[in-house]
């Protein structure tokens, strides 16, 4: 018997207990298995017909077996079962797989993706079709939430006449947009020169935007943009989809997200509320389309983008604060280009008491 130390491979006829300590060499044809002193064939297993059982995964060495006979095979040698894996396809299971486990890391990652597509989803087109049916009641105290984090510590302007004139004009252009509910416009004193939109119809103005406005159709243009925000649902679907991602980035990261942090914060809140661009688009058109249904200036848009220009050219989407996620300006001038005809928007008592609100 030879010295099973230097013994590549054992041998079990399938009959008898007995251990036989062989050696392996392939042909064209044959898995020739040999004794390795004397050289004596111990068996001859046609290529065709032989298989492993098992994998490494599961074993330290899988016995390999020709198909219809008990006898058994067990190469102990890594070095030769290499060899044979190379000469032998069909005992490729004799090696460790790493492509298995790069196969299960590829189907667990399109799950995962596939996962984060139907969530995005419906998060993404859910919250276009339903927000609208929320309750208004809801949407009502989402956004008195947010103005109180936003305008905690902010003045607000409080002159009844000029607060009456703006509140009265907004609400004109919602109902002309047929939208239900009713519009609440605050003045905050001071800059930057810009205006917001909140959930529930609250609209925010920073008194700057009305102090640098050449003239009450800019106003009545910048009302009507944000008129067109709150008929179209965007401040409520863009907190809705902030929180949503939060959400999902939970449930991919094992419960981890900073997004929730970021928008708990005043910056963060004015972040999550900002549009994309094609709903400024929409908000453009819109406004434009309700001042020109109540035959009202519609110039005021283009000219106060225009005016935004003068000062700075380079950059004047982003010199306009949260408009800075807007189309460029230019092209927003080009869109809502309107020749300087219809009534004013407001009288000549509702713009100057709109002009000394803060006063």
């Amino acid at each position: 018997m030879a010295d099973t130390a230097a013994t590549p491979a054992r041998y079990y006829d399938g009959e008898t207990a007995e251990v036989h300590h062989v050696a392996v060499r392939v042909t064209t044809q044959e898995l020739v298995i040999y004794r390795p002193t004397g050289a004596e064939i111990v068996a001859r297993w046609p290529i065709g017909e032989v298989v492993v059982l098992g994998d490494v995964e599961h074993e330290v060495v899988p016995p390999v077996v020709r198909r219809g006979s008990d006898a058994r095979l067990i190469v102990d040698d890594p070095q030769l079962r290499a060899n044979l894996v190379s000469l032998v396809p069909s005992l490729r299971p004799l090696l460790p797989q790493p492509a298995a486990v790069g196969r299960r890391i590829a189907m667990f990652s399109t799950a995962i993706v596939a996962m984060v597509g139907i969530f995005w989803g419906v998060i993404e087109y859910g919250t276009e079709y339903a927000v609208p049916f929320l309750p208004h009641s809801l949407q009502a105290q989402l956004g008195e939430t947010v103005l109180d984090d936003l305008l905690a510590d902010k003045e607000m302007c409080e002159g009844e006449p000029g607060l009456a004139a703006i509140n009265r004009l907004a609400n004109d252009l919602a109902k002309e947009a047929g939208y239900p509910h009713e519009i609440t416009v605050h003045i905050v004193e001071g800059g930057p020169v810009n205006a917001f939109t909140l959930p529930g119809g609250i609209l925010v103005f920073y008194s700057d935007l009305i102090d640098q406005a050449k003239n009450s159709s800019q106003v009545a243009g910048v009302l009507a943009h944000e008129i067109g925000h709150v008929v179209h649902y965007h401040p409520t679907k863009g907190l809705i989809r902030a929180y949503g991602t939060d959400l999902l980035l939970k449930l991919v990261s094992g419960g981890y997200s900073e997004i929730a942090s970021t928008v708990g914060g005043g910056g963060g809140l004015l972040l999550a509320l900002r549009n994309g661009r094609a709903a400024e688009r929409e908000a453009d058109s819109t406004g434009i389309d309700l001042l020109e249904r109540r035959g009202l200036r519609a110039d005021g848009v283009s000219s106060f983008f225009e005016q935004l220009m003068e000062k700075e050219p380079k950059d004047a989407a982003a010199a306009a604060g949260i408009w800075s996620s807007h189309p460029p300006t230019a092209e927003r001038i080009a869109a809502t280009k309107r020749p300087p005809t219809g009534k004013p928007a407001f009288t000549d008592a509702e713009w100057k008491a709109l002009r000394n609100v803060c006063k």
